[in-house]
């Protein structure tokens, strides 16, 4: 007799859309998956997020699911009042209105190296105790009325409940937020008090494989994670495995067995999902120069990786720093995109293509750097996200990024590293079920390049 399936589903509540997918939960095979949008900007009620969830699972996708877990968006602020009531909007991973009080909560405490050794990162606007000191200063009426703070992991996951469970989180989502030690395990009441003037209910840290409580149908609740731990649960990430996700920002982050503390602020060090950590590095330029260069040069992606590949490797001489979002890594925030080593001869379609994954790719290489510089192994690298499905970054990158590369298939990582949390959760075993039938990457091959490494950090440095 053939073996009935036990389902469980991962959401990804990403900051354009919710993503579900619904597996198996011994094998991880696929059984259904959905989508719906979310709207654009940099707060948003929390209600849009629960108004996709229930879009896109509004067929009956989780009717048969007996675990479901959340993978969602880092660092957003959700502030509930004493009856549970969204006070205000959502402030998001990429709402900058909380840089001038990153600065002076930088100050306060005494520097970065402080901040790196208390919580393992430095703030910077991203982070959630940023937007509270901000919200204290700005919003003082709406901070008052502020009794609970969550993540938005924590309050998707809170209202899957039914509202009737103790608000929870997990470990790698609790490590964005500024407030909560990943080498300590455990929130600092001190520096939340320091931003934020007083002390609202935080959600429970829960454990890897701990339940949040149950649906009002019964199906158990994982704890959830952010969007980049709940990735490296679902491409199967171990240590000495780094990913590199090209999507409209770019992430370099790893699967490490100790905890962070990098006092320059390059590398954020998270905890992950599994009760390791997951030392991260954020690029603001990524998918996007792709597009922006594509569009340049009035040709299609496609089109695009075609040039890029008839060019060789360092275009000649053309470099392209593509800071067209400013960027983070490094910190420049006021920063354009640059090109240089334009000459007659070399002034070509082909040329400027290649440049733009060229610079693209050298921007992820340095945040391998400043991962390898805290003293974390890179035995191979996995490149995910969308940008990642173009030709021409995969032949180019396992020349830039300098280590073994590996392509998996496209897929709904976030999604998936929250079901495979789920199925966890529900086996109560002391690891996280084996899927990694799911996941069969395929290695790319190229040549090192470091002249091209070399001419981009003579432009980059020069900008």
């Amino acid at each position: 007799m053939a073996r009935r399936a036990t389902l469980v589903a991962g959401i990804d509540s990403s900051t354009q859309a919710t993503k579900v997918v619904v597996r198996d939960a011994e094998t991880g095979a696929l059984v259904g998956e959905a989508r719906a949008p979310h709207p654009g900007g940099t707060e948003i009620d929390p209600a849009e997020w629960w108004h996709a969830l229930q879009l896109a699972t509004g067929g009956g996708l989780l009717d048969d699911v007996a675990a479901v877990a959340v993978g969602a968006q880092q660092h957003g602020m959700v502030c509930l009042d004493e009856a549970g009531q969204v006070v205000r909007p959502a402030l998001l991973w990429n709402d900058t209105r909380s840089a001038g009080a990153a600065a002076d909560l930088i100050t306060e405490l005494g520097g970065p190296r402080a901040w790196a050794e208390a919580v393992g990162l430095v703030p910077v606007a991203s982070f959630t105790v940023t937007k509270l000191r901000w919200l204290a200063a700005h919003e003082p009426g709406n901070a008052k009325r502020t009794a609970t703070v969550m993540l938005p992991h924590d309050w998707l996951t809170w209202r899957l409940s039914g509202g009737r469970a103790e608000p929870a989180t997990d470990r790698g989502d609790a490590s964005g937020t500024g407030y909560w030690s990943p080498a300590g395990g455990a929130y600092r009441p001190d520096l939340l008090e320091l931003a934020f003037g007083q002390l609202p209910q935080l959600p429970r840290v829960l454990g890897p494989r701990e339940p949040a409580g149950r649906t009002p149908a019964g199906a158990l609740l994982g704890p959830g994670t952010g969007d980049n731990m709940a990735a490296a649960l679902g491409v199967g990430a171990r240590p000495g495995d780094v990913i590199v996700s090209v999507g409209t920002s770019g992430t370099v982050f790893a699967v490490h067995d100790t905890a962070t503390a990098d006092a320059s602020g390059t590398v954020a060090g998270f905890a992950d999902a599994t009760g390791r950590f997951l030392p991260l590095v954020a690029t603001l330029n990524a998918a996007r120069v792709l597009q922006a260069t594509a569009a340049l040069l009035g040709v299609d992606l496609a089109g695009l990786d075609d040039l890029a590949l008839s060019a060789p490797p360092g275009a000649e001489g053309v470099v392209l720093v593509p800071y067209f979002e400013g960027e983070r890594t490094p910190n420049r925030p006021d920063a354009t995109a640059h090109i240089a080593g334009l000459r007659l001869h070399n002034t070509t379609p082909a040329n400027l293509a290649r440049a733009a994954v060229e610079g693209m790719l050298c921007g992820l290489a340095d945040g391998l750097d400043a991962l390898r510089d805290q003293g974390v192994a890179v035995d191979r690298v996995l490149l995910i996200g969308g940008g990642a499905r173009s030709r021409a970054v995969q032949a180019v990158a396992p020349s830039v990024l300098d280590a073994p590369v590996l392509v998996p298939p496209a897929g709904e990582y976030v999604a998936d590293g929250a079901a495979r949390q789920a199925a966890w959760v529900l086996s109560g075993a002391a690891e996280p079920p084996d899927w990694s039938a799911t996941v069969a990457p395929q290695a790319v091959h190229g040549a090192p390049a470091p002249h091209v490494r070399q001419a981009y950090a003579n432009a980059r440095d020069h900008v």
